[in-house]
């Protein structure tokens, strides 16, 4: 990727808008006040509660610089700009798994916005590399750990 970007569908962008704010305005009282709570009890360095708000704040600290980096360097992919007959970053695709015959449906995305469980695949993920440019009509071949798995493609949606 040019200059580290960070490719993301629209909503993916807003998800991570979403996350931190949440992250700055909610997360942040609610650890301010854990820690404070934990300040009360005493002696710092026996005090597991302290040192358990302590780390979930530096975690929580990360996760925001992280999310503000993304941000600044977020390019957002536009549907208007895609072609309907090839495979692109935010395309949908139906495929057919030719051994079992089973119909599956992923969005290619971005990896900051991969999630399987949730039928998103990133673009460089073997099985989005493999997609990316292709047309309906297509058979894919997938190298995996158990052999190559065969998928022809369907049906592209933006």
């Amino acid at each position: 990727m040019a200059n580290d970007e960070v490719i993301l569908t629209q909503e993916g962008l807003e998800k991570l808008e979403e996350e931190l704010k949440e992250l700055k305005t909610v997360k942040r009282k609610e650890l301010a006040e854990r820690l404070k709570l934990a300040i009360s009890y005493g002696d710092l360095k026996e005090n597991s509660e302290y040192h358990s708000a302590k780390d979930d704040q530096a975690f929580m600290e990360t996760r925001i610089l992280i999310l503000e980096k993304m941000l600044t360097k977020a390019r957002v992919i536009s549907s208007d700009n895609m072609d309907s007959n090839k495979v692109s970053i935010g395309s949908t695709v139906i495929l057919n798994d030719l051994e079992f015959a089973e119909k599956i449906e992923y969005q290619l995305v971005g990896p900051a916005e991969a999630d399987v469980s949730n039928s998103k695949i990133s673009y460089e993920s073997p099985l989005g590399k493999e997609l990316m440019g292709k047309e309906v009509g297509s058979v894919i071949h997938v190298n995996a750990p158990m052999g190559v798995i065969k998928y022809e493609l369907l049906e592209i949606k933006i």
